[in-house]
């Protein structure tokens, strides 16, 4: 992307073309989408567009690392800070769904479109999507280590939390009768009553799980 002055008004335009961009191509497909497409879905022309990009593959690159980002800004870091394991989960799946809900497909779409990535920047994404995992994979094995985790395989837990998250952007409407709040909830009671030994439910607190 070009160097920009950092403004507080040029960010939040930059969010804002990242999660249009996000929402066409996971509706569209990368390669159906165009760099026209993006710039009128923003009321922008396309030389406006090249203002805050500088190609459709470096874009699609910016928007993946814009959802990293938020991912560990808004839900990695300050997950590592909750002491107890079940209440970590607990935060981590709530944060992430929200995320996903308010970010329209930015997170998701790291899943679709990693191909169209330069063998370069594929690996830098990878990476930082490996570690995501194996954080959320050892929150999982903590919960087991304390004999709170039911009879069930830490990876397939944590593959399976993962795709219920990176759905979302696929079925949640704004319009709907559920907030994003109300989404991560519900995911959480999902989840951990699945995941939980029914007589360890009790021990941490979390209403979610009564």
């Amino acid at each position: 992307m070009k160097a920009q002055k950092k403004t507080s008004s040029n960010n939040e335009r930059l969010a804002e073309v990242y999660r249009t961009a996000a929402q066409i191509i996971l509706r569209k497909g990368y390669d159906a989408t165009s760099v026209n497409d993006i710039a009128n879905a923003l009321g922008m022309t396309k030389a406006g567009l090249y203002h805050y990009i500088s190609g459709k593959k470096e874009l699609l690159f910016d928007i993946m690392t814009f959802g990293l980002d938020e991912l560990r800004d808004e839900c990695v870091n300050p997950a590592g800070s909750i002491k107890d394991p079940t209440e970590r989960l607990h935060f981590i799946i709530t944060k992430h769904a929200e995320l996903v809900t308010r970010g329209q497909g930015v997170i998701t779409i790291l899943v679709d479109e990693i191909t169209a990535l330069t063998p370069a920047q594929s690996r830098k994404i990878t990476a930082r999507k490996r570690d995501y995992f194996e954080k959320l994979r050892n929150t999982i094995s903590q919960v087991k280590e304390e004999g709170k985790l039911q009879d069930i395989n830490v990876t397939t837990a944590a593959f399976s939390i993962l795709g219920m998250i990176n759905w979302l952007s696929r079925w949640y409407r704004p319009e709907g009768p559920l907030s994003p709040d109300q989404i991560g909830e519900e995911l959480s009671r999902i989840v951990l009553n699945g995941l939980i030994r029914p007589e360890a439910r009790g021990r941490h607190g979390l209403k979610i799980v009564n």
